[in-house]
């Protein structure tokens, strides 16, 4: 990319003439997010620029926006608005907005207009132009935007990881999928997987580097693939990553439940790298519900995933995603969510209250739900959930699990806490020497949130 090599060179001439210069990178939303705000920090340091958690220390802000829900829309114009007095007593600030807010024309066309305080618009895939439209910056442009869809994934991108032992790998971007109540295909664009060969020699390096967990990320990563004719397929990416020596546990976000082979299942139970643990949203109990969410599958297609699992491997943990109150939502299919969850036994769920997207097709439906109903339906479906996690984590007490240490607890003094294998949250005595260490821990008693043990010498 000699268009981006270029502009970094002359950057370099320009900010070198005033540094140390420092930027403020914040990234809202989902891991992918987050991942694209360590490309955007990894540029920036071959560029020259240190780092800051001060916003008022800052010579360059980049808010690196999500655009799931409007209301985080409504956040960070509310936080942009507050940058006009920053711009104001630091003239040469230069701020910038990505992320998939900044996907939508409409949007980018209003910050244009209505936030003169910004300097520069950056789209989800135009992550290499950064280093062009900071130049423009730099050289006195009014506003610069970049917002057109690439497929360069910005493979060659350098990257600040926020962990040392933790690193997320995109396999793909975009999607197919056009649930009714999600933007994410209108502002991620179509899915488009990354090679093969590209992850598998990132993957090694992350090996390498000792890094312990390797989370694959994509919208829907059971689809890799798809748009390659002639490419692997996802649990043949998955086999090929478990091969690649290392001590090193593999994760994935999100699947598909329409796209959850038994390929796939198979792959998570033979790999002895891959966690034993699916996050597979379900979204609703409804096969009504289903249908007019555009999900493409059934509670009963839904729950022979569960059990084939769960037949091979009696202790495979499941976590889902679930939102309350999607438009006219009756008792009836608020009941059979409940009753799903019963049946499943999740180990957690990350529940929604519906909230109206514009753009996408639900949010055309007329509601007839009283949003004290949807409340109290959150409610009860987090109580039943409570009761479920306590009971359900019972099952780990007495057995051994590989945890792999993430932080000091912050519930009790001399306590250290991280994920097993099977994604379930465990404290136990230790200290801060643990972190980013594998350790093997008997489980000796379960609360709703967490499992409680010790370390095995």
């Amino acid at each position: 990319m000699p268009e981006k090599q270029a502009a970094v060179k002359e950057i370099k001439a320009i900010i070198g003439k005033k540094l140390p210069q420092k930027a403020y990178v914040r990234s809202f939303g989902c891991q992918l997010n987050v991942s694209d705000g360590e490309k955007i920090k990894g540029l920036l340091k071959e560029i020259g620029y240190e780092f800051t958690e001060n916003e008022n220390e800052a010579d360059l802000i980049i808010l690196n926006t999500c655009a799931v829900r409007e209301n985080a829309e409504d956040r960070v114009f509310g936080i942009v608005g507050s940058m006009k007095k920053l711009k104001e007593l630091k003239n040469d600030l230069i701020i910038g907005i990505s992320g998939c807010m900044t996907a939508q024309e409409h949007i980018a066309e209003k910050i244009r207009k209505s936030y003169p305080q910004v300097d520069f618009v950056l789209g989800t895939s135009a992550i290499n132009s950064l280093p062009g439209l900071l130049l423009d910056c730099l050289k006195g442009s009014r506003f610069s935007c970049d917002i057109n869809e690439y497929a360069d994934f910005s493979e060659a991108a350098p990257q600040v990881r926020e962990s040392t032992f933790k690193a997320s790998v995109p396999i793909m971007f975009g999607c197919n999928n056009f649930c009714t109540y999600c933007i994410v295909p209108y502002v991620r664009g179509r899915e488009r997987s990354r090679k093969a060969e590209d992850i598998v020699n990132e993957v090694k390096q992350l090996a390498a580097d000792g890094y312990k967990e390797i989370m694959l990320l994509g919208q829907n990563v059971n689809s890799y693939g798809n748009d390659m004719e002639g490419s692997v397929s996802f649990p043949q990416l998955l086999r090929m990553i478990n091969d690649i020596e290392g001590d090193f546990v593999i994760r994935f976000m999100s699947s598909h439940p329409k796209d959850a082979s038994k390929e796939l299942m198979d792959a998570i139970l033979e790999c002895e790298k891959v966690a034993k643990h699916l996050h597979l949203p379900v979204q609703s109990g409804s096969n009504k519900i289903l249908a007019d969410m555009n999900r493409r599958y059934t509670v009963e297609k839904y729950l022979e995933i569960v059990d084939y699992l769960r037949e091979r491997d009696p202790l495979f943990s499941f976590t889902t995603d679930l939102i309350v109150g999607f438009p006219n939502e009756s008792d009836e299919d608020f009941a059979a969510t409940i009753e799903l969850i019963k049946r499943v036994k999740y180990d957690n769920i990350y529940s929604f209250i519906y909230s109206k997207r514009t753009g996408t097709k639900a949010a055309e439906i007329d509601d007839r739900t009283p949003e004290e109903v949807k409340s109290r339906r959150m409610r009860e479906l987090l109580e039943a959930q409570r009761e479920i996690s306590t009971e359900y984590y019972k099952r780990f007490i007495g057995r051994k699990m590989r945890v792999l240490v993430d932080d000091t607890s912050k519930k009790r003094e001399g306590y250290v806490t991280g994920k097993s294998n099977e994604f379930i949250i465990v404290e136990f005595p230790g200290d801060s020497t643990l972190i980013g260490r594998f350790v093997d821990v008997e489980i000796t008693e379960a609360r709703n949130w967490a499992v409680i043990g010790k370390i095995i010498d």
